[in-house]
């Protein structure tokens, strides 16, 4: 069994290679995922976020405005601490249990899919950390068609992050995400042979 720490930054393209090592047969923990559904009424997190910020981040149906309290994080390092704080305990929480009955149910790869792997030390919890990366220049137009944002929003949420180079330094292998799909899929093709035939040392 190996445990595979797979992070990225943002609108690097991880989640189109956790998806591809999901159908290779990897079993993924997103953290992601896990953040969404504490965020859900009357979850953990979506209660600590409406004591925290108060009505205006709620939409009107009830449930939470996840840009809005985006917006108000990324513009303020009080505030993305406060949040960090908040979430990452309960995060890791749900992210130890689900590892725990994977290993009891001895499946041969976990992924631990998270963002934010290194900031948060959960990095410790995989035996290789894996990182998607994309040049800079990409990263920022990919981000600004897909989310919507302007030129400086975009910028700001990139910036808010860990910077290529300090990742790449931590990580043990890397997939370049700047070229075409099928050349991505072919780093991760790689890199699924080595876990599941020569093992994780």
């Amino acid at each position: 069994m190996k445990i595979i720490g797979l992070t990225g930054g943002i609108a690097s393209g991880k989640s189109t290679v956790s998806a591809y090592l999901q159908e290779k047969g990897a079993s993924i923990i997103d953290a992601d995922g896990i953040a969404h559904e504490l965020l859900e009424p009357g979850r953990p997190l979506y209660e600590a976020y409406r004591n925290h910020f108060g009505e205006k981040i709620l939409l009107p149906d009830g449930t939470l405005d996840c840009r809005a309290i985006g917006q108000l994080v990324f513009s303020d390092p009080i505030e993305r601490k406060w949040l960090n704080a908040t979430a990452h305990p309960l995060i890791q929480q749900e992210i130890c249990q689900r590892l725990q009955r994977y290993q009891a149910e001895k499946k041969s790869v976990i992924v631990l899919d998270v963002p934010l792997l290194f900031e948060s030390g959960w990095d410790k919890m995989a035996e290789k950390v894996c990182l998607v990366y994309v040049e800079e220049k990409i990263q920022l137009a990919r981000l600004m068609k897909r989310n919507g944002y302007g030129r400086e929003e975009a910028a700001a949420r990139i910036a808010a992050q860990m910077p290529w180079e300090e990742k790449k330094k931590r990580a043990d292998c890397l997939i370049d995400n700047s070229g075409s799909l099928s050349s991505t899929l072919r780093q991760v093709d790689d890199l699924w042979k080595e876990w599941t035939h020569d093992g994780v040392s």
